[in-house]
Parts: structure tokens; C-alpha cells; sequence
């Protein structure tokens, strides 16, 4: 049993105005291509499949031609949840299609939770693996409202809503395994932010829930689970040290802080533990996924920028860049400068962003700072400061304007 755990495709993602679609289907075939050679049986997808609610045309097409020809490869079973980034109902309106070819989608947290455990059987017709798919939990999911009640108080109803979700589907999970009277691995999916997961700045990642939720960590998964195949989280890590709780991480930057980082999907084989349980031992080996489109991003004074756009015209990138100006010198014509440092090669510069503007707006936003700089909290923070809200008053505040967030998500997430 082979198992490739992946997420965050974020399908029909754009960068600065720039499609995307030649990376994704790039990824994608080299994808079917690695499930091949890595003699796969399971493919997870551990969320986010597409950027937006409502993809285009192009981004379903890549989805669903991908699906079919993993059907028609030596896969035998293909595991697909929904992220915060998708919409439950599109991507359950094909479930039923979809289940024909052995690919099974769990779009929104589900009535009865048996619909949530999956048994996949091999080719012979014997149970092979338990599949607990539980997508993004909303906060309608796991937690009733009540008038009065705190923001603690509601942070605490959602961490409770979560650890017993995972407990009920595992105790699912478990009792399936036993009515089979066989030993198969029990593997759990998941869509959320765990407590010290790492993100890169610029990279997208929502804080999932009402404030922090600091206290969800890996803890949360029962000792049952054999492994956790995580997504939301785009840089590839284990959860709390944990060799068998891991985000696979994003297959391609989504933004120019992470242009650096090594892409990589999760190649999981089972053995059997030397336990009185009959348990099973996770092997985790990652597979490093190549670049489909290079990014880079310059920072630095005017020598440092001139320098290094000279060594990239002479290697012959064609790097997207973003181009990040450090410098005392005031340049005004900065953006023609680097027009013709880079003219005639294949480089596209697709932002240039001046840390001099920046660095001087403490409250206000200037003419050429734009919201891809600002954080959503940023923002109200500084309409905070203008309207001289007292700094004892601001925690609640910022607390309540991220409930309000998260309401508008659900909302739209409901209209779908």
C-alpha cells in the first residue's frame, strides 16, 4: 500500500494579474506521471483543489482531466476534501460521477459521519486501507451559537467541535476495522491551521477559525489514526515533531515569498507495528516536485538589483520577478530603470514595490501602496489608530472584527 498525501493545488490561482493555468497543468501531469513511476494505490488530496468558490472553465477542465486519467492509471483510489478555499457544493455536485471512477469527494462535513469513513478494497475485492475524510469544518459544523457568550467562550466550543469530530469518525473508524476482522491502516484527512505551523508572509494562509486557536495542536488526532494528511498550511512540515501528522504543502509557490522553497509531496507505505493492537508504522519519504515556472524575488539598493537582473539576463532566465527597492536614492523613473535592465530577455517583472513609501505610511496609505501589501487585520488596525480607539479597547475589537470574517466566509460559502 502507497499513498501520496498532497493539497493546496489552489487551481485558477492568479499572481499580480498573471495566469497560472501552464503551471498547474504541468504539475498535474507531472503528478500522473509520479504516481506512476511511485507504483501509488491512494491519492489524498488534503484540500483547497481550487483558489476560488466558483473556478473557471480552464481550472475545472485541468481538474477533471486530471481525475480521469489517474482513474484509468494504477491508481486504485483517489481521496478528495474540501478546503476553506472551495466551494461544498461544487465540488459535491460530481461526487456521485465521480465515485463511479473510484475517486470520492467529501465536499462538506456530513450528517451521518459514516459518510465521512471510507473502506478502500484492492483490486480483489479486500479491504486495503479506512480513509476518515473530514473536510473543513465551518463553524456551523461544530459548534451551536448562544446569545451572551464570550469570544473565549466561543474559541473553546470550536476546539471542542473539532477534537470531537475527529474522535467520533475514528471510533467510526476503528469499529469498521474490527466488523472487517482484518488489520488495514486507518488514515485521517484534514483542512486547518495547528498550533506553531509555519507560513510565509504573502503566502494567502487564513487563520481558519475565530482568533488563533493556539491551543489546536496535534493533539487533537486520536492515537487510533495511522497517519494525518493535512492541508491549508503551504510550507511543507510535521505537526508538533510528529513523523505521521504533516501538511504535504502547496506543489508550486503561490507567491513570491515562497520562491524559494522546495516543493514536495508526501510518499506514505505502512508496515506492521510490533504492537498487542496489531497497529501499523507510518514510512514517510517526501518527493520533491521541480519548479514549472521560476520566481524570484530582488531586494536590495539600486547596484544590488542592477546586479542581479544583469546575471539573470545573462543566464537566460525567465524568472517572474518581484523586485523589492531598499534604497536611500530617491529614483523616480525605478520602474523604466528596470524595464530596460531586463529588455530583450525573457524576464517579466510583475511587482515593484518601494520600502522607502512603505516604511514612511504609519497611518495612512499612500498613492503607491496597494492592499497586496496589507494584511486584512492591517487594515482595520490602522482604522483603529485613525478614529484614536484606546489600546485597551483594541484585543475585543480586533477579536470581534475577526468573528465578523469569519461570518461573511460562511456566508458565501452557504450562497454556493
Amino acid at each position: 500500500m502507497n499513498i501520496i498525501h498532497t493539497s493546496d493545488w489552489h487551481i485558477g490561482k492568479t499572481l499580480y494579474g498573471r495566469r497560472r493555468y501552464e503551471e498547474f497543468d504541468a504539475f498535474l501531469h507531472w503528478l500522473a506521471d509520479a504516481i506512476e513511476r511511485e507504483s501509488a494505490d491512494v491519492l489524498l488530496v488534503a484540500g483547497d483543489v481550487f483558489d476560488i468558490s466558483a473556478p473557471s472553465n480552464r481550472a475545472q477542465e485541468l481538474y477533471y482531466r486530471f481525475l480521469c486519467q489517474v482513474a484509468a492509471s494504477r491508481c486504485r483510489h483517489v481521496v478528495v476534501i474540501a478546503g476553506n478555499h472551495d466551494s461544498p457544493t461544487f465540488l459535491n455536485a460530481s461526487r456521485q460521477l465521480l465515485k463511479a471512477l473510484n475517486v470520492y469527494v467529501v465536499g462538506a462535513a456530513c450528517d451521518n459521519l459514516e459518510d465521512e469513513v471510507l473502506v478502500l478494497a484492492s483490486d480483489a475485492g479486500e479491504p486495503e486501507l479506512i480513509v476518515c475524510a473530514v473536510p473543513y469544518l465551518r463553524d456551523r459544523d461544530i459548534r451551536v451559537a448562544e446569545a451572551g457568550e464570550s469570544i473565549d467562550d466561543k474559541e473553546r466550543k470550536l476546539l471542542e467541535g473539532i477534537r470531537s469530530h475527529y474522535e467520533k469518525v475514528a471510533a467510526l473508524a476503528v469499529q469498521k476495522r474490527e466488523a472487517l476482522n482484518t488489520a488495514v491502516p486507518i488514515v485521517a484527512m484534514g483542512h486547518l491551521f495547528t498550533a506553531g505551523g509555519k507560513t510565509i508572509e504573502g503566502d494567502g494562509v487564513r487563520e481558519l477559525y475565530v482568533g488563533s486557536l493556539a491551543h489546536v495542536t496535534g493533539g487533537i488526532f486520536p492515537d487510533s489514526l495511522d497517519y494525518v494528511a493535512l492541508g491549508h498550511l503551504h510550507v511543507p512540515q510535521k505537526v508538533n515533531g510528529s513523523a505521521i501528522v504533516r501538511y504535504s504543502g502547496s506543489p508550486i509557490p503561490m507567491g513570491f515569498g515562497e520562491a524559494r522553497q522546495q516543493k514536495s509531496l508526501c510518499l506514505v507505505s505502512f508496515r506492521h507495528a510490533d504492537t498487542e493492537n496489531g497497529g501499523f508504522t507510518a514510512e514517510v519519504n517526501l518527493l520533491d516536485i521541480p519548479r514549472f515556472q521560476a520566481l524570484e524575488r530582488i531586494k536590495g539598493d539600486w547596484a544590488d538589483i542592477e546586479t542581479r537582473l544583469r546575471e539573470l539576463v545573462d543566464a537566460g532566465s525567465s524568472a517572474w520577478l518581484e523586485v523589492v527597492y531598499e534604497g536611500e536614492e530617491i529614483i523616480s523613473d525605478l520602474r523604466d530603470r528596470l524595464d530596460q535592465q531586463r529588455e530583450g530577455s525573457a524576464l517579466e517583472i510583475l511587482r515593484v514595490k518601494d520600502s522607502r513609501i512603505i516604511n514612511r505610511v504609519l497611518e495612512r496609505m499612500d498613492d503607491e501602496e496597494t492592499l497586496d501589501d496589507l494584511r486584512v487585520e492591517d487594515v482595520f488596525q490602522r482604522c483603529l489608530t485613525a478614529h484614536a480607539v484606546p489600546e485597551d479597547q483594541r484585543p475585543e475589537l480586533l477579536s470581534a472584527y475577526k468573528e465578523t470574517l469569519i461570518a461573511l466566509y460562511e456566508r458565501d460559502a452557504k450562497a454556493d
